[in-house]
């Protein structure tokens, strides 16, 4: 082991040791799931979404997940307000643009969230990444329909533009500031049929940004924590049904060490 790896076997460690608050406003749909893999990994979750709170709670947190998949105006308006007290505060954003590029009102409030708020990490698909760049970029529902490939040149340019750090997810998963490029290639092919999956790996980045001042080490170190979780849980389980839990259970037991041996990351 070394560099990236041992970093990964610190990050765990210290996440543990911890238990940061890490404070979601997140969607519907994935909000129990995400919560329940919080306490798993060994953060501690709370989940607020009203405007006359988010300002305090968030002061409370270690990092502050933003996740636009089921919005509502009212809704952005809270994520604004809590992103430019975190900002206020040093306190690490991470936005989760679900859905970007589908509907307007999807690719505006990203687009308003980046502007407006000091996000560390933005994680998506290739397809919400690229619509955050380009006005022509249209995804299918929620699943990308570009490449991680096609999107890296973009995301090297969008990174630098946002004076933030991407993580766009796939098979392999790329991460850049503008300028450090790494690739991540853990996970399993059954974690495309439970649905919030990639939600969870945003709040797995959340986790990891609470204890890891570098957004690119805590993003990468953090996708490959999650990305194992899942090799893990398909060891065990057949289908995803029980995949969805064995991946909840593999994200309580796997061990600092066993993350260190089993991480696939490579820096270019």
């Amino acid at each position: 082991m070394g560099g990236l790896s041992d970093r990964a076997v610190r990050n765990l460690s210290i996440l543990r040791e911890k238990r940061p608050l890490i404070h979601n406003i997140t969607n519907f749909v994935v909000m129990n799931y995400t919560a329940n893999a919080l306490l798993a990994m060994g953060a501690s979750p709370v989940m607020a979404h009203a405007e006359n709170e988010v300002e305090e709670m968030v002061s409370f947190a270690g990092a502050l997940v933003l996740n636009i998949g089921t919005l509502t105006e009212d809704w952005v308006d809270s994520m604004i307000k809590a992103g430019k007290k975190a900002s206020e505060l040093g306190i690490p954003v991470v936005l989760d643009p679900v859905g970007s590029g589908a509907t307007s009102l999807r690719t505006n409030s990203a687009k308003k969230i980046t502007e407006e708020t000091d996000v560390s990490v933005i994680r998506g698909n290739a397809s919400e990444i690229l619509s955050l760049r380009n006005a022509q970029s249209k995804t299918k529902g929620v699943d990308s329909i570009h490449t991680v490939e096609e999107a890296a040149e973009s995301a090297k340019i969008l990174a630098n533009e946002l004076g933030t750090t991407l993580a766009i997810t796939g098979p392999t998963d790329l991460i850049t500031d503008g300028s450090r490029v790494i690739e991540v290639s853990n996970g399993h092919p059954l974690m495309r049929y439970v649905t919030g999956t990639g939600c969870t790996a945003t709040v797995t980045i959340g986790a990891f940004l609470a204890i890891d001042d570098d957004p690119v080490t805590a993003t990468a170190t953090a996708l490959a924590f999650f990305g194992l979780a899942g090799e893990v849980a398909g060891e065990r389980a057949s289908a995803p049904g029980s995949f969805m839990i064995e991946l909840l259970d593999a994200l309580y037991t796997i061990t600092p060490e066993r993350l260190g041996i089993g991480c696939k990351i490579r820096e270019d």
